[in-house]
């Protein structure tokens, strides 16, 4: 990237004195669009219930229409006159994204919240339809598209966000960049692990493309901590907590937490006129549980030189590059 000035590092201390965040008291956000990929189930079901009890309009991001319906059906249920809509995605069809993009139609997106992941238990290793791994394809490879796709209506819109999910489970893996996708050594966990790294990876190296080029929209990294369905509130159809489930890992409670507070930091993230690009937030309590908090950025993930080059290979198994610089550049670009 040349001509363009050497971006400041953000500090802990950047982040605005602001009066302590309440979970339980979220700032209106009237008028305002949020995108919450994978909004209709887990942690990212919650993210979208309350930041909809802000006034502002929630889309979810989601490949299956009849689990949306639900989960707006529930949304609205909880929160008299939710705004809230559906919008066909799948992550894992590169080819897609454009039009899921597109189907958002004019108008502002004040922040996407890079939430859907897959994460698969067993081999065999499955691969997308564009022949990449899947968890790899999903939960980096189709956030990394989306937001080139996004970009437009992004960069439209003052002050707009970029909030990544990653996971604890990365902070003890590292990327093998010669095999990013697990071709050579398929492991489940290691490669879902890795693949949030990438992700984790990724929200910091925008954040440091964005500020070099002097854009206003802010690229945040969160991380949700420890999150349980046994801790977590029912949501029928698609969550029931049993009472029994609920008595039984009362104990776990005490070191971990439910989707709903695993939610946090991904709102605050959203919403808090505090927050800074290139910032970490997750759980106040040993990064598992508890209210959200700035916290330090884990020793690897400052390796610019590993993201840099995890920026390149992404650009070349997408064929499309996240670029915030005018709308000309990004509709140069096109891919799949």
């Amino acid at each position: 990237m040349s001509n363009v000035r050497e971006p400041t590092v953000p500090t802990l201390s950047s982040v605005s004195q602001s009066p302590q965040w309440d979970v339980r008291r979220l700032p209106r956000a009237d008028g305002k669009r949020f995108l919450v990929t994978g909004g209709n189930a887990g942690i990212g079901y919650f993210v979208a219930e309350q930041l909809a009890g802000t006034g502002a309009t929630v889309v979810l991001g989601s490949r299956d229409r009849a689990k949306a319906e639900q989960a707006i059906a529930s949304i609205r249920s909880r929160v008299p006159g939710a705004e809230v809509r559906h919008a066909p995605l799948d992550l894992a069809d590169l080819a897609s994204l454009k039009a899921s993009a597109d189907a958002l139609g004019p108008g502002r997106l004040d922040a996407v919240v890079h939430n859907a992941g897959v994460a698969l238990d067993h081999p065999p290793r499955r691969e997308s339809a564009d022949g990449h791994e899947l968890m790899f394809a999903t939960n980096h490879l189709g956030h990394f598209a989306l937001t080139h796709h996004l970009a437009p209506l992004l960069l439209a819109t003052p002050g707009s966000r970029i909030v990544t999910t990653g996971s604890f489970a990365a902070k003890s893996e590292r990327l093998d960049l010669d095999d990013l996708q697990s071709a050579r050594d398929y492991r489940p966990k290691r490669t879902y692990s890795r693949s949030k790294l990438a992700q984790m990876l990724f929200a910091l190296e925008l954040d440091r493309r964005l500020r070099a080029t002097g854009s206003t929209t802010l690229s945040v990294l969160v991380h949700p901590g420890g999150a349980l369905d046994s801790l977590t509130p029912s949501r029928p159809p698609f969550h029931v907590r049993t009472t029994g489930e609920r008595l039984s890992r009362l104990p776990l409670g005490l070191v971990v937490q439910g989707k709903d507070a695993a939610a946090w930091p991904a709102v605050r993230a959203v919403l808090d006129p505090g927050v800074r690009g290139g910032l970490m937030l997750g759980p106040r309590a040993f990064g598992l549980r508890g209210a959200p908090v700035v916290e330090p950025l884990w020793s690897h993930l400052a390796d610019t030189a590993t993201a840099a080059r995890l920026w390149a290979a992404s650009r070349e198994l997408t064929g499309v590059e996240p670029t915030f610089t005018a709308l000309s550049g990004l509709r140069g670009t096109e891919g799949p």
